[in-house]
């Protein structure tokens, strides 16, 4: 149902990223986390700079209008509201109380740690690969448009298409390495502590 519902509201290029993090996700904290929550003196930290690291880039793709720029690039009706919504407002507070879940060990929170681990860790790379897709609206027009997608008006869509602008970037391209920083290094740490438990307790026995 959730793929269904992201597919009317944005359409499929975001769902099959975020689903794409979210399966991977999965498959990582179902053989680490669920079984053997991390020490919250490990993973707190990687959470807690990842996530600043993440808030940072959002920043960026505020000001730089990433939600009509994915509408113009994609043809999806991704409003500038619903991008907030998401990403600044409800975001933050499911953050904080991830915080919470991690200091107490709580399984769901380490799913959701791994998440924003794989997420803005590996995932955050398609903003280097955007400014080379042909935009589904109007790609050769430089201005901002605005148009109705799929019955919702989309205001002041940019054009980050490389060949039109001869500019390479996309919105919040420049601080997407940010969260990938701590991103990456928290799979390999908490990849790394998994596999010294496993090592422990094989030679234990």
């Amino acid at each position: 149902m959730s793929p269904i519902i992201g597919y009317q509201k944005i359409g499929w290029p975001p769902v099959i990223i975020v689903g794409g993090s979210a399966i991977t996700a999965f498959i990582f904290w179902y053989f680490t986390y669920l079984h053997n929550p991390v020490r919250p003196s490990l993973i707190l930290p990687l959470f807690i700079f990842t996530v600043a690291a993440l808030q940072i880039h959002i920043t960026e793709e505020y000001l730089t209008g990433f939600g009509p720029a994915m509408s113009r690039l994609f043809a999806i009706p991704w409003s500038e509201r619903s991008f907030l919504m998401i990403f600044a407002l409800v975001g933050p507070a499911l953050y904080t109380l991830t915080t919470y879940g991690l200091y107490r060990q709580i399984p769901l929170a380490g799913f959701v740690a791994w998440f924003i681990f794989i997420g803005p860790g590996i995932a955050e790379f398609t903003h280097f690969i955007f400014p080379l897709i042909r935009p589904g609206i109007d790609p050769a027009i430089a201005s901002t448009i605005s148009q109705d997608i799929k019955g919702t008006m989309i205001e002041n869509m940019p054009n980050y298409y490389y060949k039109t602008t001869g500019r390479f970037y996309f919105a919040g391209m420049y601080t997407a390495i940010l969260p990938m920083i701590p991103g990456s290094y928290a799979i390999y740490r908490l990849t790394k502590e998994h596999c010294r438990k496993s090592i422990d307790q094989i030679t234990s026995q």
